[in-house]
């Protein structure tokens, strides 16, 4: 029995989503994480070289294809997410008609799952989200294999590699591969032994990491996630209550056909492979454990959620107001993606986002050319620097995330983790008084050779305040403004 997603149909899909990335308007969040992977093709690690505020794997992985891509490197990192995320369909696919479910049936749920905001979203962007959520979606099928009695050994220590490596591209994803953990060790089908064997190589990987910069490792993946919302959320505590993630859940589910699953899914879709169903209620509590919740936040639920959607139908086909419900889920789900084509800010060049970040960052290369600048650019957009041949100064690898902070790092210990915020501009160029001896590198007290304004704004869903911060110090230290041949950007330059 044939039981992959056609191969015609999956590649529609491709081109499809790769439109959708090319259309998507520029988002702020991806700045740290293009930063990275470009960081990580030139030999830097995170923790030990740049901060990375998630779990390390997807720097590590996605850096040969930023070193090939190079100037690139940005449209091809969306791209990568493009390609996992249609791989990401075929496998909620392919679980679907493993777990029994006729072809029409296990269709019509990928196309449903396909619709969803916080699905489309996280594979448009050159965010982590797609690599954890594939990850995941692989897992599946062998778990639903395992689950009929033909997982067998190699299939065990696939799937522990395949949800160690969703856990090590993003945190969130620990709790379904540890809700999956606990159900193999009641379930010997499973096979508990190898499913930790083949978690243990990404494991050392995390490990490795860990060991290169205790310290930058604990703050990037636990600290940081944990006290910065607070924070930043001071003034607007409200976002931080349960009445709040209760509405944000809810309007992100509804953003798509996700809320009718669960209802469905919830009403006895569950019982014919309870393992899913672990690992979808497993997903929910990571999605609305953080405050507050975001739509991607809710990725980790949505493919076994579809799955168990899938298995609900098949036991009792849908009625046909239910497919019509489902379908406008499915347009509700596609509503903030074509409004964002259609109202996405490109600054007024009536030209595809990521290609416009392209032309800018040519334009921005030839003014660093000009000014005989060849080092890092110090700038809270990172991810336009690819395009200009330079390396962002590592200080600002995190974007605008670190440094709108305030009080999450001791004032002295900023440098030794390759940060700086905006209340501590003066700090750069200096030693500070408190590092400990050998912790912080010659680079980490180099003044900037140049900065670039601009990309933090609201076309990229930005504050513009921020990158005000900045150039109000470039200008207060004497920084020589360089013409730029883009009406977003301006760039400074340290005067001799």
């Amino acid at each position: 029995m044939r039981i992959g997603l056609p191969l015609r149909l999956l590649a529609a899909v491709f081109v499809v989503f790769a439109l959708l990335a090319l259309l998507r308007p520029i988002d702020h969040d991806e700045s740290q994480y293009v930063a990275a992977a470009v960081l990580s093709a030139h030999g830097y690690l995170p923790y030990r070289d740049y901060a990375y505020l998630q779990t390390p794997l997807q720097p590590l992985l996605f850096a040969p294809l930023a070193w090939v891509a190079g100037a690139w490197a940005w449209p091809v990192l969306r791209l990568t997410n493009v390609v996992l995320g249609a791989a990401l369909v075929g496998c909620v696919w392919r679980a679907s008609r493993e777990a029994g479910a006729g072809p029409r049936i296990a269709l019509w749920a990928a196309a449903l799952f396909a619709t969803c905001d916080a699905f489309l979203f996280s594979i448009s962007t050159a965010r982590n989200d797609a690599l954890p959520a594939a990850l995941l979606g692989g897992a599946l099928v062998l778990i639903v294999r395992a689950a009929a009695g033909r997982g067998g050994t190699l299939g065990g220590v696939l799937t522990g590699a395949l949800l160690a490596g969703a856990t090590a591209a993003k945190i969130s994803y620990a709790l379904p591969a540890v809700g999956y953990g606990i159900y193999a060790l009641f379930d010997r089908r499973h096979r508990p032994l190898a499913v930790l064997a083949g978690a243990l190589p990404i494991v050392a990987l995390v490990g490795w990491t860990w060991a290169q910069a205790p310290a930058g490792f604990v703050f990037g993946t636990l600290t940081f996630p944990a006290r910065a919302p607070a924070e930043y959320y001071r003034t607007a505590p409200w976002k931080l209550s349960w009445l709040a993630k209760a509405v944000d859940a809810l309007k992100f589910l509804a953003l798509g056909p996700a809320l009718i699953a669960l209802v469905l899914a919830a009403r006895g879709g569950w019982r014919r492979l309870p393992v899913i169903a672990v690992m979808a209620a497993a997903g929910l509590v990571a999605a609305v454990l953080p405050f507050p919740t975001w739509r991607q936040y809710l990725l980790p639920m949505l493919p076994p959620l579809f799955v168990l959607l899938a298995l609900a139908w098949q036991q009792r086909p849908p009625a046909r107001w239910v497919r019509s419900v489902a379908v406008v889920f499915g347009c509700a789900g596609l509503a903030p993606t074509v409004a964002g084509l259609i109202v996405g800010e490109d600054g007024g060049t009536g030209r595809l986002p990521v290609l416009a970040a392209l032309r800018d960052g040519r334009a921005v290369r030839a003014a660093l050319d000009r000014a005989g600048v060849a080092g890092p650019v110090a700038t809270l957009s990172p991810q336009f620097l690819a395009a200009t041949g330079r390396l962002p100064d590592r200080r600002f690898a995190t974007g605008p995330f670190y440094f709108r902070s305030h009080a999450l790092v001791a004032p002295g210990a900023e440098a030794g983790l390759h940060l700086v915020s905006g209340d501590r501009l003066d700090a750069l160029g200096r030693l500070p008084s408190r590092a400990s001896p050998g912790t912080v590198k010659r680079s980490d007290t180099v003044m900037p050779a140049a900065i670039l304004i601009g990309g933090e704004a609201k076309w990229t869903s930005g504050n513009p305040a921020l990158d005000a911060r900045l150039e109000h110090w470039a200008i207060a230290h004497h920084y020589r403004l360089e013409p730029v041949a883009s009406p977003r950007f301006r760039l400074y330059v340290r005067q001799p």
